[in-house]
């Protein structure tokens, strides 16, 4: 990979392959959200409202994955395109170096994975400050994130899970899955995972909320390497309990050749819905361009297989139309690739590793299955790739 000079950033391409593009260039469709007094967890964020647009309007809080930024994840993902087709605002809260050196959030961490402390209060103080700036729809406010982002969406939907009416959370963990970095390790690798009981009791002692709860939905790859595909188990098995349902699904089908499971509550409204990505890695499930039922550009951890979640989140939170099947079921599985051997560090991940050799947390050749080593190299892996 070549060096990347200052002031340019990784833009993933339509043909899957990685070009640059000025910083500036990648977040001229995004606003800045103004400082917020109450910041605890010393937060920015960009915002986007699509011109024209009268509310009251939807939000949809869209967090990013380590070594990204809103304009990287949104351009990658399409968020900000798909308001302008359906109406929505976006806010996108950003990680500064300050707290973690890598961008990631820290979901891990109990002084931000906590309400009213560090970064889920800030996020919960910026929801505030958008519907005092624009006419948000107070019932119609989401979260979704990708990977530690995505774990971030896991704890502000626990948190503060009176300001969602859903959320979606890819490649992400179990809320109170870990409570420092080492245990992130093991909840990463699938090894911190508890009983339906506990990991409902988990989120019911977040916050004094005692429902309605938010709808949830998860999307996971079969073949993800840096978060265990078990840990979309766990989140569905966590709030399928605080929903009062049952473990196993009311529905089970096939979209686009991949697996959906699907609880449903009074009514037969969907208040869980869980797409497995087959031979998807880590990352987010796309369907690239710019038709019906498509999104984002395909690159880095922005994955093709021919399935867009971006569309199929703003269809389950009630803000965008149901996505006709337009493929063969074996299309998308086709375009699904199952994650490649690693390639040597170089740059960032390198220095970084040979830290954690030297301090005797990574081996320098192999790497121990069965205990927490791997899941280092997961760590820096997920940060150092930009997720």
């Amino acid at each position: 990979m070549p060096a990347i000079r200052p002031g340019m950033r990784i833009r993933p391409s339509g043909t899957g392959v990685s070009a640059f593009a000025p910083a500036a260039a990648a977040g001229a469709r995004l606003a800045g959200l103004p400082p917020i007094r109450d910041n605890p967890g010393n937060l920015t964020a960009r915002v986007y409202v699509p011109a024209g647009l009268e509310g009251p309007a939807p939000l949809v809080v869209v967090l990013h994955g380590c070594t990204q930024d809103a304009a990287v994840y949104d351009q990658g993902a399409g968020w900000s395109r798909l308001a302008d087709r359906h109406g929505f605002i976006l806010l996108f809260p950003e990680q500064s170096r300050a707290n973690n050196p890598m961008l990631c959030f820290n979901w891990f961490a109990v002084g931000d994975s906590q309400r009213g402390m560090g970064e889920a209060a800030s996020i919960a103080n910026m929801i505030a400050a958008m519907k005092k700036a624009y006419a948000i729809d107070a019932g119609q406010v989401f979260v979704t994130g990708l990977s530690a982002g995505g774990a971030m969406a896991g704890v502000m939907l626990a948190c503060y899970p009176e300001l969602f009416a859903a959320g979606a959370i890819i490649a992400g963990v179990a809320y109170g899955c870990a409570s420092g970095a080492a245990q992130a390790f093991d909840c990463m690798g699938g090894r911190a995972r508890d009983d339906a009981a506990e990991l409902g009791a988990r989120v019911r002692r977040a916050s004094p909320h005692r429902g309605p709860w938010p709808r949830i939905q998860v999307w996971h790859g079969s073949a993800d390497t840096i978060v265990a595909p078990g840990n979309g188990e766990a989140i569905v098995l966590q709030w399928a309990h605080v929903h009062g349902l049952a473990p196993r699904p009311d529905r089970e089908d096939r979209v686009g050749g991949y697996p959906r499971r699907t609880w449903t509550g009074a009514g037969g409204r969907a208040l869980i819905e869980q797409y497995v990505i087959t031979g998807m890695a880590h990352g987010i499930p796309l369907d690239p361009g710019t038709g019906a039922g498509e999104s984002g550009e395909a690159g880095a951890h922005m994955l093709d297989v021919g399935l867009s979640s971006t569309d199929r989140i703003a269809a389950f939170f009630g803000i965008g139309p149901a996505v006709a099947e337009r493929r063969a079921a074996a299309s998308g599985a086709r375009r699904a690739r199952p994650a490649s051997p690693p390639e040597p560090a170089q740059g960032v991940q390198a220095v970084i590793e040979d830290a954690l050799r030297a301090a005797g947390l990574m081996r320098r050749a192999g790497r121990d299955q069965g205990r927490g080593v791997e899941q280092a190299a997961a760590w820096l892996a997920m940060a150092a790739a930009g997720a």
